[in-house]
């Protein structure tokens, strides 16, 4: 391995071949403790400060180990932008040929058989002109495309329910069986992956393809040598995820979509096909009705207790077994038919083992509905077991950074959520200089969070502060509904005081839109939840002051929190100061990570929630905290926001 500090220092190579590179000694030790445990094979879990520049720390050694490398990212935009902007800088600065390939999940890609079965079909009913225009703006980028990728076509809007018809599933792909195999742009992805050094791809794609044992990274994964993951702290909720099991109403309508598609163009003759899909149907509809409440969470018991839940529960797997059995007589007429088949016998085995599993003392059978949808979940209490086998499967060195995984710099909460026993930790502060360009405020007499008029006194004591910052400023909610309050209130309170800021909240555009018109406005107020906690890069004074409605517990209603806190507490440990807190920590550490960007930043973080002061475990969450200045005193946030 090359000697990283000639390529780190501030005469180096990286100095020397990147215009805005800028050395940091906490990169350059990050750097050295990842060569080491490459060298070695060992796990490292490394949190990096804001500014600390973890990408080029772990890219480095990385790109020079000689060895084949997979980098998981938290994000398609961060995975993104390492394939076409970091790792082609770092390749060129080093200039190692190093053959790199980006590698997404198959919904990403367009499927050419599910393109031509739409263009040929007419059962097919778009929802508007727009739909229509958009397959064939698809039906010429397939033709004329090397890679498929739908991100390249930035015509169609990601969102636009087309691509659902033109993209393959886990469930509905044929496989080899697929009359255009060859010219398949998801096995092109993998076939060059393979053959790459280096291959990017994100979380959930790493989880979906090597734990499912799809025929993607289990491939890539025997002959791998280190695995690096960033954004880190998203992994514990990724791998419950796929190491769950789950079924959504919306698989079972796709399924009736697919079916009566294939009966139309080979089974015609066979009408108990048609009748037993409308049957499903109107089994998905009945259920549906049971549950009116939408973005709900509820436990297997909590779901029984809706009148009529679980008849209609017993009454769609009963269609799902008559149309599975009907679909195994027709199976032998095509290949699309045979994996209806396929697919039916999953769903349906799901939906079962669902309602069998209800009383796992290590898992949570539990429900979420959507607006048009509704999903059976099977959860494990802990992944930390399944994991640690994937760890210790065959020698490879792993790493786990990000800029959030200890309360304190102990990463406990963290390495014991993901398995990780024998991992070493290493923690790297943020070069940025916090005391003099952020300051922490915790407003006085702030009622408590659960009292009836909290959201009230939150917007009537950030007003003054957000006039002192001239607008520059994100709202961070910790529900959708305190979000749309609060957005409510300041309306109003901006309209009677006659405050000229652009006010923006979330879901009124894309994120990445809104935060366009956000840089752009300069002096605007955005508000929003989870999605802007966290992936969000706004320099410059266009954001100057960030204000979080409450610290970030999880409801204690979510059935997979309450299940997890119900076996911590069986085992006789404090599941507040060992699960809850710790959690809570890490998400407040994200939101306040939207601060302070570069080193010319300055701010004020404001935290509404008055228990950050009058709770015995406040102190243990501000100081795990980047090192800010922190006041009670209104005036005092008046005057640092006068001179931003």
């Amino acid at each position: 391995m090359p000697d990283l500090n000639a390529i780190f220092s501030a005469d180096g190579l990286l100095a020397r071949t990147i215009p805005d590179y800028r050395p940091r000694t906490q990169q350059l030790e990050m750097a050295l403790s990842i060569s080491q445990i490459i060298e070695k094979q060992e796990i490292l879990v490394a949190e990096a400060g804001t500014g600390t520049g973890k990408t080029y720390a772990y890219l480095v050694p990385a790109l020079l180990s000689g060895g084949k490398v997979i980098v998981s990212t938290g994000t398609k935009t961060l995975q993104d932008q390492l394939f076409q902007r970091d790792i082609p800088t770092m390749r060129a600065a080093l200039k190692i040929p190093v053959t790199v390939a980006l590698l997404k999940g198959r919904a990403n890609y367009i499927c050419h058989y599910h393109l031509e079965r739409t263009l040929n079909s007419d059962q097919i009913h778009f929802a508007n002109r727009a739909e229509v225009k958009y397959l064939h703006l698809i039906e010429r980028y397939a033709g004329t495309s090397s890679h498929g990728d739908k991100s390249g076509l930035d015509k169609v809007p990601e969102q636009s329910s087309i691509w659902q018809y033109v993209t393959s599933t886990r469930e509905n792909c044929l496989g080899s069986d697929c009359p255009h195999y060859k010219q398949c742009f998801v096995m092109e992805a993998r076939k060059q992956a393979l053959a790459a050094d280096m291959i990017v791809v994100n979380h959930h794609l790493f989880f979906a393809d090597v734990m499912l044992r799809d025929e993607g990274l289990s491939e890539l994964l025997p002959a791998c040598n280190t695995v690096i993951f960033d954004e880190a702290h998203q992994l514990p909720e990724v791998a419950s995820l796929f190491f769950g099991e789950s079924v959504s109403t919306g698989q079972i309508q796709v399924l009736v979509r697919d079916t009566d598609t294939e009966a139309l163009l080979e089974a015609r003759d066979f009408t108990p096909l048609s009748d037993a899909t409308a049957a499903v149907e109107k089994a998905v509809l009945d259920l549906h009705l049971t549950i009116t409440e939408k973005h709900a969470r509820l436990s297997s018991t909590a779901a029984a207790q809706y009148s009529g839940f679980s008849e209609a529960r017993q009454e769609l797997q009963e269609k799902l077994t008559s149309l599975t059995g009907l679909l195994e007589t027709q199976a032998v007429r095509s290949q699309g038919l045979q994996n209806c088949w396929a697919r039916a016998q999953v769903i349906l085995n799901r939906i079962r083992q669902w309602h069998e599993q209800s009383e796992s003392p290590d898992s949570i059978s539990w429900i979420e509905t959507y607006s048009q949808s509704l999903q059976f979940n099977t959860t494990p209490l802990s992944v930390a077991e399944i994991f640690s086998k994937q760890l210790h499967a065959s020698a490879r060195a792993w790493i786990f950074t990000s800029a959030t995984l200890s309360v304190k710099k102990d990463f406990s909460h963290y390495n014991r959520m993901m398995g990780l026993f024998d991992a070493k930790t290493a923690s790297w502060d943020s070069p940025f200089d916090y005391p003099n360009q952020a300051l922490l405020y915790a407003p006085a007499q702030l009622p408590d969070p659960n009292t009836p008029h909290y959201t009230e006194s939150i917007v009537e004591a950030a007003l003054p502060v957000i006039r002192a910052s001239q607008g520059r400023a994100f709202i961070l909610c910790t529900s959708l509904r305190n979000m749309q309050q609060i957005h409510d209130l300041l309306q109003a309170s901006f309209q009677q005081e006659q405050l000229d800021f652009p006010l923006l909240l979330q879901g009124q555009e894309t994120r990445s839109a809104l935060l366009d018109q956000f840089r752009k406005l300069g002096n605007a107020v955005l508000v929003g939840s989870q999605s802007f906690w966290e992936g969000i890069d706004v320099r410059g004074r266009a954001l100057s002051l960030v204000i979080i409605d409450r610290l970030p517990f999880a409801s204690p209603d979510d059935p997979v929190l309450s299940a997890r806190i119900e076996k911590i507490t069986r085992e006789g440990r404090n599941a507040f100061m060992e699960y809850q807190l710790p959690h809570a920590v890490i998400s407040l550490k994200q939101g306040a990570g939207r601060l302070i960007r570069d080193e010319s930043d300055r701010g004020v973080l404001m935290i509404c929630d008055p228990r950050l002061v009058s709770k015995s475990y406040g102190k243990r969450i501000w100081q795990s905290l980047p090192p800010m200045k922190r006041t009670r005193d209104l005036e005092e946030v008046k005057c640092f926001l006068t001179a931003v």
